[in-house]
């Protein structure tokens, strides 16, 4: 989107929210963040071009294959483990530009019973990025010559009943959050207001109680997210044996603070500044989401860093072979894993966790 575009685009979407919240007061977080991605008109999510050098953010499949590739193998492992069931529905929460699942079932190819029997499913409510994975993953396409029968979805209920491989790489960090604040030792809402310059601005709203027994010093954040319980219903609600692999970034324990983060043109910008323009994203609570997903009666392997998860599936000696069948592309190739793998970057902030069905043995490098 041209830049004079982009501006005017980021005003009318802010001057419609100020409307919006002078006539209905403030705005919690959660919504704030569902309007600057969904505004059917200026939402982020109508951006043509989001993901890549040319986008505004860069993820895992996008720097490496060899992150899609290992993922790939890793799927068909874990069918293997369920039994080969036929069909197994092969499911990816938000896919992107569809890059990780062409990698993955590139890699595939080497168990042609599992593609065999894979349905392919894509939870994606992006049209425009929709049409991005129809056109990576039609037969022909680059490394896309064996793939499944596709199926779009808009929300992981909606995939058909049957044993599933699930996998969702950062799709959680996208999902809207709610942001607590510590005021006098009970809990504030925070919101969103107008100020009478027609910008916005963070604020405190109304007090909820106490939701533990020690709040902590005044100003601390906690984050919610409820995306995350309508997931991990879906997921309990299946019948079927599943195994569902999320890759994200975050803490593996519990913190607090503000995570809420807002990119663009791979820079970080003020979240308030220019809605609609912006992808907007919050750090995920591995250990909260575990828990929420026990209490629902799943099976959780995890968390474990990136770096840890990649290792123990093969980066290294993948990356090797790709080194030596591309010796003029050999140092790109080291570096882009590495980038992947760094213990001061990706390799550590990101997590690996799996939930699955009770039945099942956790899945490796879990298991």
């Amino acid at each position: 989107m041209p830049r004079a575009k982009a501006d005017s685009a980021a005003a009318t979407l802010l001057a419609a929210l100020c409307r919006r919240i002078r006539r209905d007061g403030a705005m919690p977080l959660d919504r704030f963040m569902q309007a600057c991605l969904d505004d059917p008109v200026h939402g982020y999510r109508l951006k043509p071009q989001t993901i890549g050098a040319d986008g505004d953010f860069v993820t895992a499949p996008e720097i490496s294959q060899v992150f899609g590739e290992l993922i790939g193998l890793w799927c068909a492992v874990v069918w293997a483990g369920m039994g080969r069931p036929a069909p197994v529905r092969l499911v990816e929460l938000g896919p992107g530009r569809g890059t990780m699942l062409r990698d993955a079932l590139r890699a595939a190819k080497a168990v042609p019973q599992f593609l065999a029997a894979a349905t392919l499913h894509l939870v994606e409510t992006s049209a425009a990025l929709r049409e991005m994975q129809h056109h990576t993953l039609q037969p022909g396409s680059r490394g896309a010559d064996q793939i499944p029968r596709v199926a779009w979805h808009e929300r992981l209920a909606e995939v058909p009943a049957g044993a599933a491989v699930i996998v969702a790489n950062e799709f959680l960090d996208a999902l809207p959050i709610r942001q607590l604040l510590s005021r006098d030792g009970a809990w504030c809402e925070r919101v969103v207001e107008a100020t009478p310059d027609g910008d916005l601005r963070f604020a405190a709203g109304p007090k909820i109680g106490r939701p533990d027994e020690a709040p902590p010093p005044d100003g601390a954040i906690w984050e919610l997210r409820a995306g995350e319980d309508e997931l991990l219903a879906a997921l309990a609600a299946r019948s079927a044996p599943h195994v569902a692999l999320f890759v994200d970034y975050g803490p593996a324990g519990p913190a607090f603070g503000d995570t809420l983060q807002a990119v663009r043109r791979h820079a970080y910008v003020d979240p308030l500044a220019e809605p609609g323009t912006a992808d907007l994203t919050a750090h995920v609570q591995f250990s909260v989401l575990a828990g929420k997903a026990r209490t629902a009666g799943l099976a959780v392997d995890g968390p474990i860093s990136q770096g840890e998860f990649l290792g123990r599936l093969g980066s290294a000696e993948r990356t090797a072979r790709l080194m030596a069948a591309n010796p003029v592309r050999a140092a790109a190739i080291e570096a882009a894993t590495q980038r992947l793998m760094s213990p001061t970057g990706m390799g550590q902030l990101f997590k690996a966790m799996v939930v699955r069905s009770p039945e099942l043995p956790s899945p490796p490098p879990f298991g």
